[in-house]
Order: C-alpha cells, then sequence, then structure tokens
C-alpha cells in the first residue's frame, strides 16, 4: 500500500468513525432514558439517531469499499 492508497483508507476510517460515535453516545441516552434519568420521548429520539447513524456508517463502508475495489483495477 503507497502512501496515497494509506491517506485514503485512513479518511474513510475517520469518516465511519462519525457514526459509530453517534451511535455510542446515542445508546448512552438510551440507557439514561432506561434507568429514568432523562425522560422516555428522548429514548425513542435516539432510537431513529441510532439506525440513522448505523445506515450512514454502512454506506461509508459500502462506499470505501466500491472506491478501493476500483483502484485495484485501474
Amino acid at each position: 500500500m503507497n502512501e496515497k492508497e494509506f491517506a485514503t483508507v485512513t479518511a474513510y476510517v475517520h469518516d465511519a468513525r462519525k457514526p459509530l460515535n453517534r451511535i455510542s453516545m446515542q445508546a448512552e441516552l438510551l440507557k439514561m432514558a432506561m434507568q429514568g434519568e432523562i425522560p422516555a420521548d428522548k429514548a425513542l429520539d435516539a432510537l431513529d439517531k441510532i439506525i440513522a447513524s448505523t445506515k450512514d456508517c454502512s454506506d461509508q463502508l459500502t462506499n470505501m469499499v466500491d472506491t478501493l475495489s476500483s483502484s485495484i483495477t485501474e
């Protein structure tokens, strides 16, 4: 792997971490709601954000694979 390819992979990993961090934060809110520390409606909001973030992460990983596989064939 050359330096340019490594930089590309690093950028994709960074972009995939964003939705993973959102998932982690929203899971913490969900846990707090389940323990009665915050209102239940916050738990529903957190679940919606978790679902959206998992899709974002999946899209990022798919994009990474597509980009990297096209660079292999070049």
